[in-house]
């Protein structure tokens, strides 16, 4: 049985199509839920043009009245992975979901983690500091922004004309390749 996949993503979505085309072939598992915190993120709509439900939610139902939670257990919900998603994850779904909620930040963390540390300024941060390589982190997610324990890192060197875009589109690179199969990974080795 293919296990089910939510995924909480707060804007373009591409990661999260990337996962959901990746899962439509798989006998792994399968992206069942798509959500977001912000009512236009395209996210939605590329979610809905997959025939996966999409969902807006506000911060209320995230952190204060449990809609969100029921709305996982509902959908008997395995894995649920953050995708650019850029609200603290509540502990109470945390609690809910133990070792079942995984993030990926655009760097090589500890490095270049914590609140406020997010795409561009990511980018700018590593290039601003001479970094010599960057990368991508995929970790499960625990009560403090990015220092969840590290599943899977992969890295590229940081080119001496890189800008934070040129950085940022070979750092997507690295997602689009890893991110899918360490989810995939996950599932099998429960």
């Amino acid at each position: 049985m293919k296990k089910r996949i939510a995924i909480f993503a707060s804007g373009t979505g591409t990661n999260a199509l990337n996962i959901i085309r990746y899962f439509k072939t798989s006998s792994t598992g399968e992206v069942v839920l798509v959500l977001s915190n912000k009512r236009h993120a395209k996210v939605l709509e590329k979610a809905e043009c997959e025939d996966i439900k999409s969902l807006y939610f506000d911060k209320a139902s995230l952190y204060e009245s449990g809609k969100v939670l029921d709305l996982l257990e509902n959908y008997e919900i395995d894995l649920i992975v953050l995708a650019g998603f850029l609200l603290k994850f509540p502990d109470h779904i945390i609690k809910e979901f133990p070792r079942k909620v995984i993030n990926i930040h655009p760097a090589l963390l500890p490095k270049y983690g914590g609140k406020g540390m997010y795409g561009r300024y990511v980018h700018e941060a590593v290039i601003a500091n001479g970094e010599e390589e960057s990368g991508i982190t995929i970790h499960f997610v625990n009560s403090e922004y990015d220092e969840g324990t590290i599943i899977f890192q992969a890295s590229i060197p940081v080119l001496p004309q890189d800008s934070p875009e040129s950085l940022a589109s070979r750092i997507h690179k690295l997602e689009y390749k890893h991110f899918p199969k360490v989810i995939e990974n996950l599932l099998t080795s429960d």
